[in-house]
This record gives structure tokens, C-alpha cells and sequence, in this order.
């Protein structure tokens, strides 16, 4: 790398983690797992700094990055998990009885419709911005998050109003 480079990433770095940690937590759902995505991007986005710093969009890239990671990482657990056992599903909990949180309705959702909610309404992008992202067609993304936010309102029950109401 030239000189003053490094230094230059550093301070992207520092500038960006916070955001993408937070965007990282909403798709894994836990600490640890955000934690070891953040850290994984942020070296993939060193590795390739000169391309990234030469981008018209740094935190597009590194979200982008981010996103992308995620989705091939659960692609490789799923993989491993089919090739190695034949546990059952969890059982579904009853949802009626109980108030079921953001973040456990989001985990519920497939990685690629987590996604798309969390880069669709968290980090309000367009529709047109996700279907870049995760390279499928505009349509999908529409179709997906609706279907998404519907399970996750039929799982929240009533806690959905709350967030809802001024």
C-alpha cells in the first residue's frame, strides 16, 4: 500500500464500525456474531482498500460488503448443517402467549428476507438500492419485504400497534 493509506483506512474504519456493527446485529441477532461480521468485513474492506477508497460511496461499499458476507456465511452454515445432520426444526413458539421482540421475529426470517427488511427499512434504502446490493430485480425486493413484514406482523401480534402509535 502507498503511504498515508493505511492511515486512511484506519480512519474510515473508526468512522464506520459503529454503523456497521449496528447493521451487522439486526442481521445475525446477537453480539458475537455481529462482532465477528463487522470484523470480517472490515478486513476484507483492507484488503481491498485502493479499490474501496477509489469508490464514489465508501459506506456503500462496506455495506455492501457487510450484507454480502453475511449472506454467504449463512449459505455455508445452512450447507454444512444439510451435510452433516437431520436435526428437526425447532418448534415454533407459541405466539399468542408470547411478546416476541424485534430481533427474535428478524431471526425467524430467512437471511436473504432479513436482509432485505433491515437494508429496506433500517437503513431506509431504496428499492432499487437493495435490489443492487443483493443483485436480484426490484420486484423481488418488493415481493420479499412484503411477505416479510407479514410474518413478522402476524408474529408480533399487537406489539406491532405499539410501534405504530405516536
Amino acid at each position: 500500500m502507498p503511504p498515508g493509506t493505511e492511515h486512511d483506512f484506519e480512519a474510515f474504519a473508526r468512522a464506520s464500525q459503529r454503523r456497521l456493527y449496528r447493521t451487522a446485529y439486526l442481521l445475525c441477532g446477537n453480539a458475537d456474531g455481529a462482532r465477528d461480521l463487522t470484523q470480517t468485513t472490515l478486513a476484507k474492506l483492507f484488503q481491498h482498500w485502493r479499490r474501496v477508497s477509489a469508490a464514489d460511496h465508501p459506506e456503500a461499499y462496506a455495506r455492501t460488503v457487510l450484507t454480502r458476507t453475511f449472506l454467504a456465511e449463512r449459505r455455508r452454515r445452512l450447507r454444512d448443517l444439510l451435510a452433516h445432520t437431520h436435526a428437526d426444526p425447532p418448534p415454533v413458539p407459541e405466539h399468542a402467549e408470547l411478546r416476541v421482540t424485534l430481533l427474535a421475529a428478524l431471526a425467524a426470517l430467512p437471511p436473504r428476507a432479513r436482509a432485505m427488511v433491515v437494508l429496506r427499512y433500517w437503513e431506509d434504502l431504496s428499492t432499487e438500492t437493495v435490489a443492487q446490493l443483493l443483485r436480484c430485480s426490484e420486484g423481488t425486493v418488493k415481493s420479499q419485504c412484503s411477505r416479510a413484514l407479514a410474518k413478522l406482523r402476524t408474529q408480533l401480534g399487537e406489539a406491532h400497534i405499539y410501534a405504530t402509535e405516536s
